[in-house]
């Protein structure tokens, strides 16, 4: 069943996917690999749903089965990253107060990731956007934020650029590297940096789920440095 389901995975038809990978759950409930081939596939239905409350039933869904993948391998490396990728994709549509919960555990995540393996490319990316996320807020939200939910943990978007960086060192053929590394330069004024790295990342093909998102918010970056 899992043969059948990584081809479908591979094409991104996550609906189809999981009607194999989810009998195959049930056969194996503790297949580590196998959740989060599962949490991926919810990730993806996410990002093709149209209601905010969707995206979160199955942001949720995704969340539930990378975090018990998480608890079965605390020394695998894809399998701490997975609740991160999960929590963040879930962030735009959380309540202030979930955001601030959960910006602890995206970077807690990340830092357990690269302490097993210092060459998840995936793992500094997630963990450069976090700090360029955070860095980003206004310093009277965070404040506010601090005095209504707890504060918000230390970030700088110099400290992302660092992440991307590395990023795009160990793997240099993904696109959404270039292009989140060119928004961290938009947000530290560096705008030549910043065109040079939109410019490379649209210029590259899609390759992933997310890469048609990433260079749509690419575009609109590059039409406003002008």
């Amino acid at each position: 069943m899992i043969a059948k389901g990584d081809p479908l995975d591979q094409k991104m038809e996550a609906a189809e996917a999981l009607k194999y990978y989810l009998p195959a759950l049930k056969q194996d409930p503790n297949d580590v690999a196998l959740l989060d081939r599962i949490a991926r596939q919810y990730r993806h239905l996410m990002a093709d749903a149209p209601a905010k409350e969707e995206k979160l039933r199955l942001g949720h869904l995704s969340l539930d089965y990378a975090k018990r993948g998480a608890e079965l391998a605390p020394n695998n490396s894809e399998a701490q990253l997975s609740p991160a990728i999960s929590y963040g994709k879930m962030l735009p549509y959380m309540s202030s107060s979930d955001q601030v919960e959960a910006a602890p555990r995206i970077k807690a995540a990340c830092e357990r990731s690269l302490e097993l393996d210092s060459k998840n490319d995936n793992a500094w990316h997630i963990l450069g956007r976090w700090n360029r996320s955070i860095a980003d807020i206004p310093a009277v939200k965070k404040l506010l934020a601090s005095v209504l939910f707890g504060k918000l943990p230390e970030a700088s978007n110099a400290e992302a650029e660092k992440c991307l960086l590395k990023a795009i060192a160990i793997n240099p053929h993904r696109a959404i590297h270039f292009i989140e590394l060119g928004h961290i330069y938009v947000e530290m004024g560096r705008k030549e940096e910043a065109r040079k790295y939109l410019e490379k990342g649209l210029s590259m093909p899609n390759q992933e789920k997310d890469d048609n998102d990433a260079k749509e918010v690419g575009r609109e970056l590059l039409a406003k440095l002008g």
